[in-house]
């Protein structure tokens, strides 16, 4: 049998050419997409069903595995939601509020980037995280191995311990709040690869805020806070069911990267 000779390798595309690939595709941020993809250093067969994965719609933090959020780089994955970089002002607000050493609770905590983009601003806390999703539960385990942080799989407060009532010091809580009727507005890539439960926020967006609003104080220690992440229209309305919950509350705003934050003090 006459011998064969290798197949050739595929060549490897020029970060411009992925741009020009990426752009065509409807990649707004194609430019910085491309720089991040062709950085993974994968062979150039691995790098084209990135790409491809990429131009199907796939959340780009999904295709890379990973997403840099308040400088860490944490893992995301396939079903878990993938936080957005606004969210950076819940965690400067966090901050303000949260001395080293206290306890804190991030909860409905995806793949766990608050609660670790806290302790690393704050230093030492002692961290607990939940989520109803096992799927990221698991992902937020290994974000906050280095933390060694407690996690629960359950419903907002149902799976934690009750040695954790009126001791949290700070409660982060980045609930899904898009109104159920504007869920059809978000990009595909969020509606069709990320999971419903952590963008539907019901009928008017409040729906898990109440929830939680509800049971805060029970959890919260003496002068502790509670922050949620909303939109602009709805700071007022969050503001209030706070109030009504037996919390001071108040909002704050960065309109330069449209985030609002509603913090309760118990």
């Amino acid at each position: 049998m006459p011998h064969q000779p290798p197949a050739a390798a595929l060549p490897r595309p020029t970060e411009a050419e992925l741009t020009v690939r990426l752009r065509a595709a409807g990649c707004v941020f194609a430019e910085e997409e491309a720089r991040l993809l062709a950085g993974t250093g994968a062979p150039a067969d691995v790098l084209a069903a990135m790409v491809d994965q990429r131009v199907a719609g796939l959340p780009l933090e999904h295709v890379l595995g990973w997403v840099d959020f308040c400088g860490l780089r944490l893992a995301v994955g396939p079903g878990v939601f993938v936080p957005r970089q606004r969210s950076a002002f819940l965690v400067e607000c966090a901050a303000r509020l949260t001395p080293t050493g206290t306890t804190v609770l991030d909860l409905c905590c995806g793949c766990g980037a608050l609660g670790a983009a806290l302790a690393h601003e704050v230093g030492h806390v002692s961290l607990h995280a939940s989520d109803i999703s096992g799927t990221a539960v698991g992902i937020a385990r290994r974000n906050l191995a280095a933390l060694d942080a407690e996690l629960y799989v359950g419903d907002l407060f149902e799976p934690l311990p009750a040695a954790l009532r009126g001791a949290v010091g700070t409660l982060l809580c980045n609930t899904p709040y898009v109104p159920s009727s504007r869920l059809a507005t978000l990009p595909p890539e969020a509606r069709e690869h990320e999971p419903l439960v952590s963008l539907d926020g019901g009928e008017d967006g409040l729906e898990l805020q109440r929830r939680v609003a509800r049971q805060a104080r029970g959890w919260l220690a003496p002068g502790g806070h509670l922050l949620f992440e909303v939109g602009d229209d709805q700071a007022e309305a969050s503001v209030r069911l706070l109030t009504d919950a037996g919390l001071t509350a108040w909002s704050r705003s960065r309109e330069d990267i449209g985030a609002t934050v509603v913090i309760g003090k118990a």
